[in-house]
């Protein structure tokens, strides 16, 4: 069975601790399918209509021809059911996961500013809505390649979610092949996120599903009422909040424009919306949200290696390591790594050497990322979670009343001086060394300065980057 190519383990037994925010026994996501005006249509340069996921029973598609009552049940999903449903989890201040069709975006420019509008995550859910099935990986590689780059282009950042939904065998190896996915979804195969081996290493995959969706109101395939859906909403998160006392999980819901959207459908969502409401420990999230808790808490066999983490992945683990500044990880990422980048010094080398290929303008923007020292970001506990802890090793949190004082002095009048942060690596250093080294500074010229604070900032790189590998 070593040849098999399916995993009808997984995690056995012994699932792992999901440990969600707030010890929540469950966490719960809600998506938004958004399909009309990418589906199957002779307009759209098909040989058929669609057939798929409508009211019309037996639906089959029409060669050569358009369907109107096909192409008008697509269209209510996007000029009336979009805009109950997003008016639904905007009132009740819910986070949605959208799966875009992108050339169904592209036809409602409108729809795709309220998702932005809502802080809704848009993961990808392809190029066009139709069967990959029998379409050749290349071409479907490269539909997946003008997905990424047109939804880029409408919502101004790229997805870092995939689910092509009609999938081939390909799909996943696709989506991992293209190493800017932080999460798959195109499996159906657990109640909680799961690590697969890739081409380029360990791809999470957040899986989906097609019970708790509502693509069972399509004539034949289950729901006929609303209080059948709410009713098995409502069993499923009765469970998995029960189950979650001792294993928490997770529960997708899926949701359909042209389907939920509906008078009579929408008012079992919001049922549902309310009776989740009522519940403590739950973690509604998105499916982004969970992606990026999983992998802070539960890492793939063998940890995190450079040499064998995809793109993606990496600017997740050690985006962080510049301040605010993933783009240096992602660069250094398309450079190259080996084995000995699989520890602190390899990796801070090569990191460094990515922030040195800056120009002079992004080295300055990089500079601006760090806060002021004990500043007003410090005090109103708005720092990231590595400036705080360096801040804090340093007794930075735990200043007098005088000695506060004197740093705004010194951060104001160094900030009117170079128009920056002043910039150190205060861990291990003592409140009286960062202050006399404040000081001393203070004499440099800009030049000095600036050089100055691109080496304090490799020095900060190389020490996160120590404390990571130290943990493992």
């Amino acid at each position: 069975m070593a040849d098999y190519p399916r995993d009808l383990v997984g995690y056995g037994r012994f699932p792992p601790v999901a440990k969600w925010p707030g010890a929540a026994r469950i966490a719960v996501q809600f998506v938004i399918n958004y399909e009309e005006g990418g589906e199957r249509n002779i307009l759209h340069g098909d040989a058929t209509s669609e057939a798929f996921l409508s009211e019309i029973p037996g639906a089959e598609p029409w060669l050569g021809q358009r369907h109107m009552n096909m192409e008008s049940i697509y269209e209510y999903g996007a000029r009336a059911g979009f805009w109950r449903l997003w008016r639904l989890f905007t009132q009740a201040h819910v986070p949605v996961t959208v799966f875009g069709v992108a050339s169904a975006l592209q036809r409602n420019p409108e729809a795709v500013a309220a998702m932005l509008e809502a802080r809704w995550e848009i993961a990808t859910h392809g190029l066009k809505w139709i069967d990959y099935r029998h379409v050749d990986a290349d071409e479907e590689a490269r539909h997946i390649a003008r997905a990424i780059a047109l939804q880029t282009e409408l919502t101004g950042a790229r997805p870092l979610g995939f689910y092509q939904g009609r999938s081939s065998v390909a799909t996943l190896d696709l989506g991992a092949a293209e190493q800017g996915f932080v999460y798959l979804s195109d499996t159906y195969a657990d109640d909680l996120p799961y690590w697969m081996t890739g081409p380029h290493g360990p791809q999470l995959i957040v899986p989906y599903t097609l019970d708790v969706n509502d693509m069972r109101f399509a004539p034949g395939a289950g729901f006929t009422e609303g209080d059948q859906f709410f009713t098995y909403l409502k069993d499923s998160f009765d469970t998995l909040h029960e189950e979650g006392a001792h294993h928490p999980k997770m529960l997708s819901i899926g949701l359909h424009c042209r389907l939920a959207g509906r008078p009579g459908r929408s008012a079992a969502v919001k049922r549902f919306l309310d009776y989740i409401a009522g519940h403590e420990q739950v973690y509604v999230a998105t499916r982004l949200d969970i992606a990026r808790h999983w992998i802070a808490t539960n890492p793939p066999p063998g940890g995190y290696l450079p040499s064998k983490m995809p793109r993606a992945l990496f600017v997740e683990v050690f985006g962080g390591v510049y301040e605010h500044s993933p783009h240096i990880a992602e660069a250094a990422h398309r450079a190259g790594f080996g084995p000995a980048h699989d520890h602190a010094a390899g990796l801070a080398g090569a990191m460094a050497q990515a922030a040195q290929a800056l120009t002079d303008a992004q080295k300055l923007a990089l500079i601006c990322t760090h806060p002021d020292l004990a500043g007003r970001l410090a005090m109103a506990g708005h720092l990231s979670e590595a400036s705080g802890d360096e801040q804090a090793s340093a007794g930075l949190d735990r200043l007098t009343e005088d000695e506060r004082a004197r740093f705004h002095v010194l951060n104001d009048a160094y900030r009117q001086k170079f128009a920056m942060p002043f910039v150190m690596a205060v861990r291990g250093r003592s409140k009286a060394e960062i202050k006399a080294a404040f000081e001393r500074r203070l004499g440099h010229s800009r030049a000095e300065e600036q050089a100055q604070a691109l080496t304090e900032i490799d020095k900060i790189a190389r020490l996160r980057l120590e404390a990571h590998f130290a943990r493992r």
